[in-house]
């Protein structure tokens, strides 16, 4: 089988970051690397789902809702995978900086934290998440779509 675009970047040296991952058609796939790979400790499941909520409802309420395909955990609990259509580079990275200082200074209720929106709503952490969205925001402050490419 062919080996997806994902498996084919070398993790060992992968660094913590907003990377363009593929870009399909229309759509960007950008990898969102909270922790280096192969380095605990990894971001908690609850941290994860916090983190989630956050940004999926934050985007989805930006200028750009439309453009908003997809955010959502990667399996190995070291980021993110973001997809949105019909975005600049520019516009694509100001909106993940935007979006993860809103999610950094969030306060009050965690959105969509009931039973009847969420399927594990008890697993949510706010301190444990607002605490690596400060520290990935800290990282993606200064970053320029030249920082968008892996190395």
């Amino acid at each position: 089988m062919k080996k997806i675009a994902s498996f084919t970047i070398n993790h060992n040296t992968l660094m913590p970051g907003v990377y363009i991952s593929r870009i399909d058609g229309d759509i960007t796939t950008y990898d969102m690397r909270f922790v280096k790979p192969n380095t605990p400790p990894y971001l908690p499941n609850p941290v994860m789902h916090t983190i989630e909520h956050l940004f999926a409802t934050y985007a989805r309420n930006s200028k750009f809702a439309d453009n908003v395909i997809y955010f959502g955990p990667m399996g190995c609990r070291t980021g993110f995978y973001f997809l949105v259509r019909d975005m600049s580079e520019e516009d694509a990275l100001q909106l993940i900086k935007d979006t993860i200082k809103q999610c950094a200074e969030h306060k009050g209720e965690i959105p969509g934290t009931t039973a009847i929106e969420c399927g594990n709503y008890l697993e949510h952490d706010l301190d444990g998440a607002l605490k690596e969205l400060n520290k990935y925001y800290s990282l993606l402050r200064n970053y320029t779509v030249d920082n968008l490419k892996y190395n």
